[in-house]
Parts: C-alpha cells; structure tokens; sequence
C-alpha cells in the first residue's frame, strides 16, 4: 500500500484565507507575575532572626505555614541531637498537636523523623517509648494507605528496639480489640504484620497463649486481603513457636489456606510452605507438602496460570527440599516439569501455525518471559537435583535454550549464572566452552556485562578446569575462544556504554594465565596500545593502559619487550599530542606499580624526566605530581647518577618555569621530596666501601714507603749540611701562625655551615680553586633535591652556636656575599652547592611550611637573577 500524500495549495486565495483566519486570532493578554510572593505572603513568611532555634520551631508549628512546619518536622533529629530536652517538652506536643491535620507530606516526614531519632538514639528507648510510640500507634490507622505503611514501617523498628513489657502493654494488647472483624480493613491489615513481628519478641507459651488465636481468626477473615497478608506472616509465627506447634497449629492453616478460592491467597500460602520446607519433618513433607506440591503444579498449566510465575521462582528450592522424599519416577516428573517451564512461549515460535488461533497477549508473553527467567534463575540448584554428572544427558538441551533464548532477560540471567554453573560441573565444564563463547558474542551488551564480571574465574576454571578433562580439549577450545574474546572487545568499543568497555579491559588483565604471551602479543596487546592512542574516554585509556603493562610484565621474549617499551616511549611519551604524553605518565604510574624498581629506572626514568620540557602545563603538573612516586624508585648508590638527573630537572623547573599554577605545585613537591627517605642498597654501599677502604689502604702504605725513605735521606744531609735557624725560624713561625688562622676559620665556616647530621664535606680535589661542597649523601640521610652554582659567600658570625637560626624578620638576607682576595689565581671561581645544604644551615626541620614555601620562592628568584662577575646575594 503506497502511502498517501498530503500537499499544501500555495495559491493566492489559499495564502489569503490563511492570513484572514491569523488575524481572527485575538492574544490575550495575562498579567505577568514580577515576584513568587507578595508582599503580605513574605510578611508571614518571615521570622525573628532572634529567636533561638526551639523558640523558632514552636513559632513556626504554631502560627506558620504547612511548608514550614514541614520544615521543623524534618529537623526534628536535629533538635534532638542539640538539646533533647526542651524538644521534648515544648517542640514534640506541638507536633503532636499539628499532626492531627497535617497533610500527607508533613505525616511521611514525621514517620521518617521519628524512626531518625531511635536510629541515632538521641534520646533512651524508654524516654522514646513515652514520648514518641503514642503519637506512633495514633496515626497507624490513618486513612491514606501510604501514611499508614510509613507509619507502619517505623512502628515495627521500634517493635525490635522496644523491651518486651512495653511491647506487651502498649502493642500487643491492644491488637485483640483492633484484630476483631468490626475494625476496618486497614486495622486487620496493620494487626496482620504487627503479629509476625511480636512472634520472635516473645516466648512460645506466650505466643501459644495470646498470639495463635489472633492468627487463625485473621486467617479465616471474610477479606481476602486480609487472609493473604495473614499467610504471609505464618513463617515469622513459626519461627517463633517451634517445630511442634507449627506442625499442629501452623501447617493445618495452611493446608487451609492453599485450597483457598482467593488466588493470592493460594500463592501466599504455596510460598509460605516452601519457606518453611526445614521446619516440618520427613513424614509432613512425603504426606502433607509434597501432594499440595503435585496439585499445584498441574493447575497451574490448566486452571490457576496466576501461580505459575511464583512456581518457576521456587522450583529450585523446591527440589532440593524435597530430594529425599522423591521417588525416581517423581524426580523424573518434576525434572520434565522444569523443562517444560524453561521452554515454556517457544513452542508457538518454532512451529508452523499461520492461522495463530492460540494468539497470546502481551500480559501472556511477559508472564512467559518470567517464567523463563526465573528457570534460567534455578539451573544451578536444577545441576544439584539431577546431579553434575549427568548433566548432558538431562539438562545441557535445557542449557542451550536458556542461552539462546530470544529475550535478553533470559540470557543475561544465565550469563550471571554461569560461574555457578562452571563450578557445579567442574572437570565437565569444558562441555558448556561453546555456549561461552555464544554469550561473549552476544548482540546485547547486557549480556556482556553480566559475563564479564566473573570472567577471570570462568576463563580460569575452562582451561584448568578438570583433570578429568584432558589437555587436548583445552587445546581445542583456545582457537575459538580468543576469536570471541576479541570479538567482545570491538563490539564493546563501538557502542556508547563506556563502562561496559573499561569493565572487560580491566578483566582482560587476567588473559596472560590463560593463554600464552605470544597470543597475547599478536592479538591484544598492540589492541591496547591503539585503544590508548585512539579512545576518547580516560577510564578506558587507562584500563588499557593497566591491561597493556600486565601483559608486558608476563611477556618473557626480550625482543617484544623492548618493541613494546619502545613504542610507548615515542608513540606516547614523545607524541605529538599532549593527551598521549599524559597517558604516558599514566602508564608508567602502572608500571611503578607492576614492575620492579630497577626495571622502571632502566627503561622510563630518563623518558619521565625529559617531560620537564613539555610545552604543555598540564603535562608538567601531572609530571611534578608523579616526582614523588618516582624518586621512590630510586637506590643508594646504584641510581646516584639518576638521583644528579631528578635534582638538575627540579632546579631548571624552578628557575624557568614561568606558569603560576605548575610553580606552585613544583614547590609542593619540593616540600614533599624533602620529607621522603631514599632507599638504599646496602650489599653495593658496602662493596664500595670495602674498595674505599682497600684504596685507602694502598695509599698509606705507598705515603709510610715514602715517609722512610725520606727519613733516611734527611738523616744523610742533616750531617753535611749546617742549617741556619735564626733566620728561618721566624718565617717558619710566621707559616705555622697563617696555617693555624686559616684552620681555625676553617673548623668555624664548618661549624657554623653545617648541620652535625651531615658534618661530612667533600672537598672538591682542586686545590688553587676555591673550595667547593658538596653534601654527601650518608646511607639513611637525605639526599639532596637540587644543585645550582652560586658565588662565594660567608655567614653571619652567630657566636658559639653551632648552627646558624633564621635572621630576624626586618633583615630579609639569610647570606651576605663577601669578596674574596684572588691573590692572583682562580679562588675567586663560584662554588658548588645544594639546595639541601642551604636548607640544613637553617634548621630546615623545625621550620613552618610557609616560611620554607618563602625561602623556596626567594631562592627561586635568586636563581633567576644573571650571573655577574661580582659576588650574588641569597635573599631569605
């Protein structure tokens, strides 16, 4: 049928009358609204800013609007947490009182403050039980059914928290009266649940004597509501009576009720029996139970359809109660009738009737559907009955279905299942391989998701599964699988449900115990690296990322390693794109994590480092943030020439970064550099200290060779040669008075300069320079952060203390320079020095975080002033 078309006549005439019946239009015009209120409705609306906050409550439940006592009554847990009692004596009785005319809105926030108040126990449960059960049990009965189950809700709370005299006295009581047929509906109904709630709150004798009457009249109510909701509460009664009167008192009633003519009542007492299957014995379940079993399952194909959704819930639960009690020929009977169920709306679609005289509804179909589902529910307790072993004789045709049923709800319940279901048939769980793979190439991501959750464990138990399985049949099943596998992924990459897709990334980590490294080379591992390069979602990128490292670290083949290593290195850390360089720091995060230390610092260290350049500020704040993590890869002496590196690219951060935001964020991380110990590697440390000591050895022999030979030779001219020492002494005088003024400047320079934690200086080994230090690195110090050349200096004289102190606050110079006198040789040449040694001449561990913040930034900009000639002040 060809569809039919409207067109529009655009003629004159046409486009005339159009324009006459326009102007027929007449607009009316609306007086705008310029405020949401009055000014009369803000006049009482507003409130005495004075008032106290009980005083405010009182005021506003008294003569305030609904929206406001509303608002007191939602805030009454607070009152009570601030002073309980002038709530209780002046804000509960006007709630009370409002109560009684209250809307629907201000009871639902009542009932939900008042179960607040016992939840947070602000006040004793028998202050409560006297100030907040009575308003509690008034409202029970209130005429809208939703007010009376919020009411309800919080009655059966304080039930539990309430000692068992008051729940007498003040509940149980009066349910005899409310219970009675003259009450209404809504009464017998609250009393229904109120029962199955005092049951476990007393003894059996007592229930037996005050609680059981009550039950069986409600039980024979005229109302069918009432009969149902009765039903339902016979599990908490017979829990609280005992096994011998519930086989007396309890079964009978329901018996009863399950030949009911009402069909909820029926259902209510079929689930009731199959929640109390461990309470009756042998002979109750072979006599009583499993007929009233027998007869609802074959009315519920013919004439009682309501029961069929509620019988494919518990049937597996069903079973198994009664698996004991069953003859083969029942175990045969009630294994077809799951079967049945499982396929249960199929049969229509499989066969050939064009007419459709059995059309089903839509009501039908998703009753169906239900059904189904809840049999895809109860395949593993349906393994059980008939035992794994036999599995694909009696259910694995079941199995099929069930996994290729055409409802999406079928199949994503058996994708959730499916770990239950590899587990119950362990060393035959490589007979359902081919339905996992149906699964993963499922066309509903739904479906996916739900497998995916446990499909490390399921992928582990397909190939270790079964001794009994063979490692042929492992081998077989690798080549098909990897193709679903991927397929999977690219299906999950398409779609837009982003989570799915970071979700079987991050399970996909678990492929390197599964198959083999070379497999995972060829056919995911260059995957991830485009994922990461391509993908537009961070979450995804870096479960790729992380996915990417572990099959790095369980590849074994030293070429595919460095291949791989190398392309994360150009493709990411020297990519064009700032995204990917910020992947790369992403990446070697998971690396630090995976790997070892001295793998990261072999292969990444440097290719970190040379970030400082990035043009990007992002980059160089990810990059500042990540320092910490990195200089923990470090190891005393191994990495000391790694160590020069981190301490050259923080000092060129802070002397040419020229961005605020990453600035700062640098001198946080210097901060946090300095609290961080290095490790350090205590077999090389002593390896070279024993060749230290060695070199030292062999130098003080070769000097007490010398030495001798020297003796002996002053002792041959000290008898030819006449040595005259009038007038060598004085110089000789002279001499000792300069070396011993210079030696005592030198031990007050060191003493002053250093902490007496690194008292050990280096000399530089060039003796006509001036001399230079350098902070040695102990071997559970600190190390030093930063380098940078600076002039020659002195410090303030700072008496016999032995370690110089902060300035005061109106001279901002920590260093003054001094000139020194070149004598004609290089001694005027700027020493070497770090910004730890700096830092230990001011006691930098007792120093505030802002004045260290201050001395970072004024050396910050000390470092940025041009190197002269002259001599360079530090400013502090």
């Amino acid at each position: 049928m060809r569809p039919v078309t409207c067109k529009m006549d655009f003629s004159h005439s046409s486009l005339f009358g159009y324009i006459e019946d326009l102007q027929e239009l007449t607009i009316i015009e609306r007086p705008v609204r310029r405020s949401l209120k009055t000014p009369e409705e803000i006049e009482r609306l507003t409130v005495d800013e004075e008032l106290s906050d009980i005083e405010r409550a009182v005021y506003l439940l008294s003569s305030g609007q609904d929206i406001q006592g509303t608002s007191v009554v939602a805030n009454l847990p607070v009152l009570m947490r601030q002073n309980p009692a002038e709530t209780l004596r002046r804000v509960l009785p006007k709630i009370r009182e409002v109560l009684h005319v209250a809307g629907v809105e201000m009871q639902l926030t009542a009932a939900v403050s008042f179960l607040t108040v016992l939840q947070e126990e602000s006040v004793s449960i028998h202050t409560y039980s006297h100030s907040f059960l009575h308003i509690i049990l008034q409202n029970l009965e209130h005429r809208d059914a939703g007010v009376s189950n919020a009411w309800l809700e919080t009655l059966l709370a304080v039930i539990e928290a309430l000692p068992k005299e008051t729940v007498r006295h003040e509940i149980l009581n009066p349910l005899v009266s409310k219970a009675q047929l003259s009450q209404t509906l809504q009464s017998r109904l609250v009393s229904c649940k109120i029962m199955g709630k005092v049951a476990n709150k007393f003894e059996a004798h007592i229930i037996k004597r005050e609680v059981l009457p009550l039950v069986k009249s409600l039980c024979q109510d005229v109302e069918y509501e009432v009969r149902t909701c009765m039903c339902r509460q016979l599990e908490h009664v017979a829990r609280g009576i005992g096994t011998e009167l519930t086989k007396t008192v309890v079964l009978p009633e329901l018996v009863e009720l399950a030949r009911d003519e009402g069909s909820s009542v029926r259902l209510a007492a079929f689930e009731t029996l199959v929640n109390l299957l461990d309470m009756f014995d042998a002979d109750d379940r072979s006599q009583t139970v499993l007929p009233l079993v027998k007869s609802f399952c074959e009315k519920s194909f013919k004439a009682d359809e309501s029961i069929l959704v509620s019988l494919s819930f518990h049937l597996g639960k069903l079973c198994n109660g009664l698996y004991g009690i069953f003859t083969p020929e029942q175990h045969l009977r009630f294994l077809e009738f799951y079967k049945k169920l499982s396929t249960l709306g199929l049969q229509q679609e499989n066969g050939h009737n064009d007419n459709q005289l059995h059309l089903q509804t839509l009501e039908q179909e998703k009753k169906y559907i239900s059904v189904r589902k809840n049999c895809a529910y109860n395949f593993p307790a349906m393994i059980v009955f008939v035992d794994p072993k036999n599995f694909h004789l009696e259910l694995y045709s079941i199995f099929f279905c069930l996994c290729h049923d055409p409802e999406v709800p079928v199949r994503y319940t058996m994708a959730i299942s499916f770990l239950e279901v590899a587990k119950l048939l362990n060393s035959d769980v490589y007979t359902i391989h081919k339905e996992l793979v149906t699964l993963l190439q499922d066309e509903s991501l739904e479906v996916l998701d739900a497998l995916v959750g446990h499909l490390p464990e399921i992928l582990e138990l397909m190939t270790n599964g079964g001794e009994n399985s063979g490692s042929e049949s492992k081998l077989l099943s690798i080549p098909d699988l990897i193709p679903a596998l991927t397929t999977a992924e690219q299906r999950a990459a398409t779609s837009l449900k982003w989570r799915t897709h970071e979700k079987l990334l991050q399970k996909y980590a678990c492929l390197p115990h599964i198959i083999s490294s070379d497999q995972i080379y060829y056919r995911f591992l260059h995957r991830m690296l485009t994922i990461i390069l391509t993908n537009n979602v961070l979450p995804v990128q870096k479960a790729a990322a992380r996915t990417l490292c572990v099959y790095l670290r369980y590849n074994r083949k030293q070429e595919q390693r460095h291949e791989v290593i190398q392309k994360l290195i150009e493709q990411l850390g020297q990519g064009k794109s700032y995204w990917n360089r910020l992947r790369f720091l992403d990446t070697c995060e998971f690396i630090m994590e995976l790997f070892s230390k001295s793998f990261f610092c072999k292969y990444f260290f440097l290719p970190v480092l040379e970030l400082t350049h990035d043009p990007v500020a992002n980059v160089r704040m990810k990059l500042c943030c990540l320092l910490p993590k990195v200089k923990s890869t470090l190891k005393i002496p191994t990495d000391k020439h790694l160590l020069q590196q981190l301490e050259l690219c923080i000092r060129k951060l802070l002397c040419q970064e020229k961005d605020k935001d990453v600035l700062s964020i640098v001198k946080r991380t210097v901060l946090e550099l300095d609290r961080m110990e290095i490790s350090v590697d205590a077999e090389q440390l002593e390896k070279e200290k024993q060749k230290n000591e060695g070199r030292s050895t062999n130098i003080n022999d070769k000097m007490f060779e010398k030495k001798r030979r020297d003796s002996k030779a002053s002792s041959v001219l000290a008898k030819s040669i006449n040595l005259s020492f009038s007038g060598s002494s004085s110089g000789t005088s002279a001499g000792k008075e300069e070396k011993k003024s210079k030696l005592v400047r030198s031990q007050s320079f060191s003493t002053q300069v250093l902490h007496p934690k690194y008292s050990n200086i280096d000399k530089c080994p060039n003796k006509s320079s001036a001399t230079g230090y350098t902070s040695s690195v102990s071997g559970m110090g600190k190390t030093c952060m930063l380098s940078f050349c600076d002039d020659s200096f002195r410090t303030h004289s700072a008496g016999n203390s032995g370690n110089a102190a902060f300035p005061s606050s109106s001279s901002r110079n920590l260093f003054n320079s001094a000139d020194q006198k070149n004598n004609g040789n290089k001694e005027s040449q700027s020493r070497r020095m770090s910004i730890w040694y700096i830092i230990e001449r001011v006691e930098w561990d007792k120093v505030k975080k802002k004045q260290k913040i201050k001395l970072l930034d004024d050396l910050t900009e000390k470092m940025r002033e041009p190197e002269t000639g002259g001599s360079n002040v530090l400013v502090g």
